[in-house]
């Protein structure tokens, strides 16, 4: 017999990414005493971003389990504490507080992402525990009506292959950084899911650790990423348009509509869906917010009154 072959390039790329990150995924499940259902059918993934044992997830996967469980790799298993959830982001925090450390994975910078981009998923579908799929970047900015109808925007579409269990699960790039939490795929459709970028899981899962819930102010807005073509030295290259104003909130009071396009707020660039939920998080709640907005081709400036996000 010959020398066994090399493997090819991509193949090694994604052993690397599943032995590199791979260790610090967990299934995420009732605990035992707590079960209606077969030991081996997860609710969930996580993954481990500290070695003394903090977890990210989505929200949806925690919120209707009082006493969660999660099994590593290796078969161990041991009991979590939820730190704290954020259903506006999707995302949760739990804790591991024995027999650490843990093989943590790195959160990377979604910021860069490209389409066409290779990524990884791994996690727990239907129950076929440490399950990866890999695929592409198949779309960013997207807007996603999570669990409850709640719109989650910011959204990386990808076609790897996602199932239920796959939620809270880590999609990874070729560097074996954490771009994303996996969080939903639709119904009916074929190769395509979604994933929360960490961009926001990284400032989401601070706040969690430090304070156990995002406090953020609250405009009453659904916008999107728009591309800007304004011309001139120094002009925003993209904003983010007002696809949808609720109605006596907010924004509407501040005389913001449908169609709008903010360009600045409270003085800064918005340049992504990302930084605007960032700036949310810090501006108090009641004090007075001027925004800069593109309607018809000209620069308007409001001044919104923001109020404190219902979910907080």
């Amino acid at each position: 017999m010959g020398a066994e072959e090399p493997l090819d390039v991509y193949s090694q790329t994604v052993i690397r990414i599943v032995e590199q990150v791979g260790p610090a995924v967990v299934s995420i499940q009732p605990a035992r005493a707590r079960r209606r259902r077969p030991v081996f059918e997860p609710m969930g993934s996580g993954f481990f971003i500290t070695p003394d044992g903090y977890l990210l997830t989505n929200s949806h996967v925690t919120r209707h389990i009082r006493q969660p469980e999660i099994t590593l790799i290796d078969g161990r298993t041991f009991p979590a504490r939820l730190v704290g959830e954020d259903p506006v982001t999707d995302l949760a925090v739990l804790r591991v507080e024995h027999a650490g450390p843990f093989p943590a994975a790195r959160l990377g910078n979604s910021a860069r992402l490209r389409l066409g981009q290779l990524v990884v998923a791994i996690g727990n579908p239907l129950g076929f525990q440490f399950t990866v799929s890999a695929g592409i970047v198949s779309g960013l900015g997207r807007a996603l009506q999570g669990p409850g109808g709640r719109v989650i925007e910011d959204i990386i579409q990808t076609d790897a292959a996602l199932n239920p269990g796959n939620s809270g699960g880590p999609l990874v790039d070729s560097r074996g950084e954490v771009v994303g939490v996996c969080v939903a795929t639709i119904l009916g459709a074929e190769n395509i899911a979604f994933a929360i970028p960490s961009h926001t899981a990284q400032w989401v899962a601070a706040l969690l650790i430090k304070e156990g819930r995002v406090r953020r102010s609250y405009l009453g807005l659904l916008v999107q990423l728009r591309p800007l073509a304004l011309g001139g030295e120094g002009q925003p290259a993209v904003g983010l348009e007002i696809l949808e104003v609720e109605p006596r909130g907010p924004a509407a009071r501040g005389g913001l509509r449908e169609g709008d396009i903010l360009v600045r707020i409270g003085g800064q660039s918005v340049r992504s869906l990302g930084e605007l939920h960032r700036f949310l998080a810090h501006w108090p709640p009641g004090r007075p917010l001027q925004i800069h907005a593109l309607r018809q081709n000209q620069i308007h400036t409001f001044t919104v009154i923001p109020e404190e996000a219902p979910s907080s």
